[in-house]
């Protein structure tokens, strides 16, 4: 069971990693992935769904930049990070959903009229250099994306998952979800 291994590497490296402050939010990295994949289990998503939740963000643990990057105008590009990382060990139903949760904001903040207002000072300030919201053939190209659906409701749980002190599973509950989704070594 090599992908055991990995999921359980993966879980040491959240824990171990991601205590680190979370980019000007009131929450850990750790907290933020975790409340993100309580809200994706609490709306009954799919498993592979409550791992893009949760792992949506390792990116962020991974590409080794200070937390004021989005402040010096760096994009660290965290998604494409997690989604290379997290393809050796999950199919696209996780690693696409993950990639795309950065893209669904801009998405969101074209689309919604209600959303931009609703972000984080945190996150407006990593929009602008994410690319802002995105243009009518952006938008397009977005919704033709198979994960699209998916990524825009992983943002919005993103979007929520930043409430100080919050009483949420640890990462030891989304153990089997992982395995479950992993793949295994013959795929």
């Amino acid at each position: 069971m090599a992908y055991a291994k990995n999921v359980d590497e993966l879980l040491d490296l959240l824990s171990a990693q991601g205590e680190q402050a979370y980019f000007g939010e009131p929450v850990s990295v750790l907290e933020h992935c975790l409340q993100c994949a309580h809200f994706a289990e609490r709306s009954h998503a799919s498993p592979s769904t409550i791992a893009a939740a949760l792992l949506h963000d390792v990116g962020h643990v991974l590409h080794g930049l200070p937390e004021d990057i989005a402040q010096h105008g760096v994009d660290g590009a965290h998604e494409e990070v997690a989604a290379a990382y997290l393809a050796r060990l999950f199919g696209e139903d996780v690693t696409e959903t993950v990639r795309l949760h950065v893209a669904a904001k801009r998405y969101l903040c074209a689309t919604d009229p209600t959303y931009i207002a609703q972000l984080s000072p945190a996150s407006m300030e990593s929009l602008h250099i994410q690319g802002g919201p995105m243009s009518d053939e952006e938008v397009a190209a977005f919704e033709a994306l198979p994960n699209a659906g998916t990524a825009v409701q992983l943002r919005r749980w993103d979007d929520e998952a930043k409430i100080p002190n919050l009483d949420v599973p640890g990462l030891a509950h989304y153990r089997p979800v992982l395995l479950r989704v992993a793949m295994t070594p013959a795929q």
